[in-house]
């Protein structure tokens, strides 16, 4: 995932005038909306990001909603993540919004807080009973609701049995496992597969390890009120932790880590199978499977005293649903993101290709559909419910930039350029001072 954050910032910051500018016009509403909707005609605009088969099975969804609303009309816009987030700032800043915005939990406050998103909990004709309430509550904060979680997941440890068969090395068991362990059966990996494979990728290899480590100790990377929760000290431990799979070398040398972490998804060590297991959301474990053409399993999170319940995990929305504020046509728009979130007809077509489905009903319709990686993942996500804590409160505006700053801090320490003290202070100095 890759963004260059300064030119979304100052798109957003000039969208906050625009949008500020335009209230003043009542509800006459922006350019979001097409202006040829004479005899009732409506033309939504839907962005979002993601891959080939994304874009044609979500095709296929348009297709069959314009077939049964013939007077609706779904204009397509998508592109690569790195890409999406300046075009989409831009168009913001310009009051040329799309209708329909797929939206991520990295830039949800950042957009909603400059007002440039619908509370959906306004929308006419969206319902969201059928929504398990954390599920829900991803897309909430201060009051409202700027995202509909479009998939469930979480983070997880993502394992590949052919290597732990050819290191000699047994499964463990994710459900009593510690850090300590974790520890021990990579560096026994490493050991065993001498040099051909390493027992595990970096826990730092973005944000949410920190964030899960500072969970597991009573700390959070984001507040609900948004600011930074992570202490100097909390952090200094996660760095020491990364230090001791280095020096027990259950991880690759530095240089390998730095080049991994900017690896495309089938180019890195755990689609090529230099890893027994490395750190990702469940939703890309079929991804990750596709690309090593391994049967890979997920696993659940280590913790500090062996008990599951304690590893700080929680659901996530993969992604989300918004609307925008300056829609012309916010009820039809909702209407299109009720079908998206409830319908049959969308659901076995999408089934989990934006992870699993929050909609209760959907998922368990979908189920006997799913590919044998998708189907892994939706039995994850329903073994580890009652182990799961409250859902980490979304990032404030400016913290979008906390993943790489995560990698650069930890690439640092693995290369002993700083020391885990130092190397978190900075690290917390740096992402607090980008947060708005």
């Amino acid at each position: 995932m890759r963004l260059h954050i300064p030119r979304v910032a100052t798109a957003l910051a000039l969208a906050t005038t625009l949008l500020a500018a335009s209230a003043c016009g009542g509800d006459s509403g922006g350019p979001g909306g097409s202006s040829d909707d004479a005899g009732g005609k409506v033309t939504l605009r839907f962005t979002w990001w993601g891959s080939d088969t994304r874009t044609k099975l979500t095709q296929q969804v348009i297709d069959a909603y314009q077939k049964d609303h013939p007077n609706v009309t779904i204009k397509g816009e998508f592109g690569e993540w790195s890409g999406y987030w300046d075009k989409l700032a831009t168009t913001v800043a310009a009051n040329d919004a799309p209708d329909v915005i797929q939206m991520d939990e990295k830039y949800l406050r950042e957009y909603a807080d400059r007002g440039a998103l619908l509370d959906l909990k306004k929308a006419q004709g969206l319902d969201t009973g059928k929504f398990e309430p954390d599920t829900l509550s991803a897309g909430e904060f201060d009051g409202g609701l700027y995202g509909l979680n479009a998939g469930i997941n979480s983070f997880a440890v993502i394992a590949n049995p052919a290597v732990f068969k050819a290191a000699g090395v047994a499964m463990p068991d994710d459900t009593t496992w510690t850090w300590d362990d974790y520890s021990r059966i990579s560096a026994e990996l490493s050991s065993k597969l001498n040099g051909k494979a390493w027992g595990t990728g970096t826990l730092g290899q973005n944000e949410a390890g920190l964030n899960l480590w500072a969970r597991q100790n009573g700390e959070s990377l984001w507040t609900k009120d948004g600011k930074l929760g992570v202490t100097q000290d909390k952090a200094t431990d996660f760095f020491k932790y990364i230090l001791k799979l280095r020096d027990a070398k259950a991880l690759p040398s530095a240089e390998a880590v730095s080049q991994d972490l900017n690896a495309a998804l089938d180019q890195s060590m755990m689609a090529t199978g230099k890893l027994a297991m490395s750190f990702t959301w469940s939703n890309q474990l079929l991804a990750f499977s596709k690309a090593s053409g391994q049967n890979l399993k997920l696993l659940r999170i280590p913790s500090p005293d062996g008990k599951a319940a304690d590893n700080g995990s929680y659901y996530k929305g993969s992604m989300f649903w918004s609307i925008s504020s300056r829609s012309k046509h916010q009820k039809e728009a909702s209407e299109f993101v009720n079908y998206l979130a409830n319908s049959a007809a969308a659901g076995n077509v999408l089934l989990a290709e934006r992870g699993v489905p929050p909609n209760t009903e959907i998922r368990a319709a979908v189920a006997p559909k799913l590919q044998p990686a998708d189907a892994t993942s939706a039995k994850f996500i329903q073994d580890i419910g009652k182990e799961l804590g409250d859902p980490s409160p979304a990032p404030p505006v400016g913290g979008g930039q906390a993943e790489k700053i995560v990698q650069r801090y930890t690439t640092d320490v693995l290369f002993g350029r700083q020391a885990p003290d130092k190397a978190a202070k900075a690290m917390l100095d740096e992402i607090s001072g980008g947060l708005k």
